[in-house]
């Protein structure tokens, strides 16, 4: 009897060590838009190298399958195998694409409009499937709209308030900054993207005075992070990320025209080596 109960209790472990093994997340490669060689590189690197096993989701574009081909070109050059889906949003479950996600360990994102993204995989089993590939030690990658989407809380580009296409993000104000809801692959972060060479300084402030309990990591173009299981992140690329913190700040207010203000938000500017800790909220010495 007490045989049989010691072999129950290392069944139960062993299951449990198993389960929680299988769970252990993976990486992410979020890319602010104009990805470089080397970016592309050290994604197809995490992959597996000539074993990855990648799949490219390009439903943020206008030309889903020539910015496929472009891309899977250039995953063959660095020696990986991939592959592409084309799906809408009554087609995203089909069975052919599901059973395609099974077989890789790496999903990218390509840039375009994230809000498609959203609209086209947000509630599909083929979102779940590349939440399965993350957690069970993948990688997922994604430039330009493709890092937007990562987001819980997802900045879309829109204004709300300002219909002047020529005099855009103008102001920090409140209610002009559209959100929407993204993927959700870090919950407590915004991400903005082609960030100094499109000046978005202005929309990440006001949306993270407006989500004051988020980070805002706003990455430049030919940059990215590399975002580890334990929710450390390193700078690679050519150029800058910057780091919101409001979450210690105080006096969040407004004046009569809707003009934002805040009292003490950090502000981290990091260069390709640097590493930061989104749970410490502080830049790793």
């Amino acid at each position: 009897m007490l045989k049989r109960l010691f072999m129950g209790i290392l069944l139960l472990i062993f299951f449990v060590s198993s389960t929680n093994f299988a769970k252990e997340k993976g990486k992410l490669v979020i890319i602010g838009g104009v990805q470089v060689t080397s970016i592309m590189k050290k994604f197809v690197d995490l992959a597996g190298g000539s074993q990855a096993k990648i799949i490219i989701i390009p439903n943020a574009g206008s030309d889903p399958v020539e910015n496929s081909e472009i891309q899977k070109q250039e995953f063959t050059e660095l020696g990986a195998i991939s592959d592409y889906l084309i799906f809408t949003r009554e087609t995203a479950d089909d069975e052919a694409n599901l059973k395609k996600m099974e077989w890789a360990n790496a999903v990218f994102f390509l840039g375009g409009d994230q809000s498609d993204l959203a609209r086209d995989m947000l509630g599909t089993k083929l979102l779940e499937k590349v939440f399965n590939i993350y957690y069970n030690g993948g990688v997922v990658g994604g430039t330009s709209a493709g890092a937007a989407i990562m987001s819980e809380v997802m900045i879309t580009g829109n204004e709300l308030k300002n219909k002047d296409s020529s005099r855009i993000f103008i102001t920090i104000d409140k209610g002009n900054v559209e959100t929407k809801k993204g993927f959700g692959f870090l919950k407590t972060v915004i991400i903005d993207q082609h960030f100094l060479k499109r000046k978005r300084h202005n929309r990440t402030i006001a949306t993270l005075i407006e989500h004051p309990d988020h980070i805002g990591v706003a990455i430049d173009e030919s940059t990215a992070i590399l975002v580890n299981p334990d929710d450390t992140f390193e700078v690679l690329g050519d150029s800058q990320v910057l780091v919101y913190d409001p979450t210690c700040s105080q006096n969040i207010r407004e004046d009569k025209s809707g003009n934002l203000g805040i009292t003490n938000m950090k502000l981290h500017v990091l260069i390709a080596g640097d590493k930061f800790d989104l749970k410490s909220k502080k830049v790793i010495e």
